[in-house]
């Protein structure tokens, strides 16, 4: 994806490098060893879209006091935590090498340190949470509810080429799109805002995280190894079929038949490679953008909800953003 900021106010920098600071602060222990296993994916760089995304929900109308950025600042990075705890936990199961361009934690300190590493980034999620009120605190606990569920729906169909398209959204409905959804309330709720517009950016966060997962699955097609850090097309290596997948084996014809008779088991060499070719070649990519636009015109219409503010142009012009990225 493109490398220039999706949610960006005239403070986009110095919201970036408060949100870069406290995520340091939130995981630093007095045990050296588990500070450079925690802070490992935090200081490999990352967008940090949900957290912006709540200091920017936050402002929608107005710019609000100093206490209310700095509680949208903590509400993201909550947000921020879980999803990097994910990751780790995510490597473990995909016994994955790389991620953000450096090891990743499993493979530089093992299974185990890396799935305890995730629970503590979790748990110090929650205890941010906390600090900001009991509404965030259980709209946090669902969240990481959903990422399991989420996870879970992918999982009960790995190496499935029959997958529905259902059980795709459904499952990136609840491993992403949730999390972009909470940061955005989170947002509305610490700026105390009336209870439609934080209704309204819940609505934006979740088909803003549809178009970025979506998003993220065709570059998983289309991109290099370098441009993504990790190997292009780990997901259809792994079993997990996504949508440009998906809707290739759809559109029927010879390339479906073809990719059919390699899907349904672990791909290496040559047959990765022909998968790859045949998903990239044919009109399931052009299907998949298409669903993504759709999410994308969700995303834009929530925010017809807003106030007229600078945060709510910054919201609406996103999604396009992150399309014109793929």
């Amino acid at each position: 994806m493109s490398s220039a900021p999706l949610f960006a106010l005239p403070s986009h920098a110095a919201d970036l490098a408060r949100i870069e600071a406290a995520l340091i602060e939130s995981v630093h222990t007095p045990d050296p060893y588990l500070n450079d296993i925690a802070s490992h994916l935090i200081v490999a760089g990352g967008k940090r879209l949900r957290p912006v995304l709540a200091v920017v929900a936050a402002q929608v109308a107005g710019p609000g006091d100093a206490l209310v950025h700095e509680r949208s600042v903590q509400g993201g990075i909550a947000c921020e935590l879980v999803q990097t705890g994910s990751l780790y936990h995510d490597d473990v199961m995909d016994e994955a090498d790389t991620r953000r361009g450096v090891d990743t934690v499993n493979a530089k300190w093992g299974n185990l340190q890396a799935i305890l590493a995730g629970d503590f980034l979790l748990s110090r999620a929650s205890e941010i949470a906390a600090s900001l009120g009991t509404e965030v605190a259980g709209l946090l606990a669902r969240t990481i509810g959903r990422l399991c569920e989420g996870q879970i729906e992918e999982l009960r169909h790995t190496y499935n080429a029959a997958r529905p398209e259902a059980s795709y959204l459904s499952s990136i409905s609840g491993k992403t799109a949730s999390l972009f959804a909470t940061a955005a309330r989170i947002g509305g709720l610490v700026a105390d805002l009336d209870r439609p517009l934080i209704d309204a950016l819940t609505e934006y966060g979740e088909a803003f995280g549809m178009v970025f997962q979506i998003a993220d699955d065709l570059l998983d097609i289309s991109a290099t190894d370098e441009q993504l850090g990790k190997p292009a097309g780990h997901d259809m290596v792994e079993g997990v079929y996504t949508l440009p997948v998906l809707r290739t084996l759809q559109a029927g014809g010879v390339a479906a038949v073809e990719l059919l008779s390699l899907l349904g088991k672990p791909l290496v060499g040559v047959e990765q490679e022909k998968a790859l070719a045949i998903v990239r070649s044919n009109a399931g990519v052009v299907a998949a953008t298409g669903v993504a636009r759709e999410w994308a015109v969700r995303a834009e219409s929530a925010c017809d909800r807003l106030p007229a503010s600078a945060a709510t142009e910054v919201l609406r012009a996103a999604p396009a953003a992150l399309l014109a990225s793929i």
